[in-house]
């Protein structure tokens, strides 16, 4: 079992810019929490929505637990996330107003053995903006190999 997990959604920062990020809580059963600890998620293809005033995530992956009975989890199901009333309206003002989307950044679990998932307030990118952040990506490698044959 890994002592801390953190799987990112590598997905997320080239596909969006990211305005605002919140940690929240996630609602799991307990297979979930097993599967999550021995790394076996993804949250690549997952987004989140709001079904009245709660924060969901859809289509987040959770492996179900190899050790698990007939009570095991379903591997794709919504899961809800856990924010501040203050904070969801907030979330929600955004989304419907400016157009803006929540993705899942990184799911990790804190120094308590609780999953938590960063989510991240989202505008998307046109693909010159994607073109120019994979410029940028190429100079800096460069830029890193040339420093370090200096060196």
């Amino acid at each position: 079992m890994l002592k801390s997990v953190n799987i990112l959604n590598k997905r997320a920062r080239f596909d969006y810019e990211i305005i605002d990020t919140y940690t929240a809580g996630i609602v799991l059963a307990g297979t979930e929490i097993k599967s999550i600890r021995l790394g076996k998620a993804n949250i690549t293809e997952s987004f989140c929505e709001f079904s009245g005033m709660e924060l969901f995530a859809i289509n987040t992956y959770i492996e179900e637990y190899s050790f698990g009975n007939q009570f095991n989890h379903k591997s794709r199901s919504e899961r809800k996330l856990l924010l501040n009333k203050k904070e969801l309206k907030t979330l929600h003002k955004s989304v419907q107003a400016k157009g803006l989307t929540i993705v899942p950044l990184k799911l990790f679990t804190n120094e308590k053995g609780l999953a938590k998932l960063q989510i991240g307030l989202c505008k998307g990118k046109k693909n010159y903006d994607k073109r120019e952040s994979l410029k940028e990506q190429d100079t800096k490698r460069d830029l890193d190999r040339i420093k370090k044959a200096f060196n």
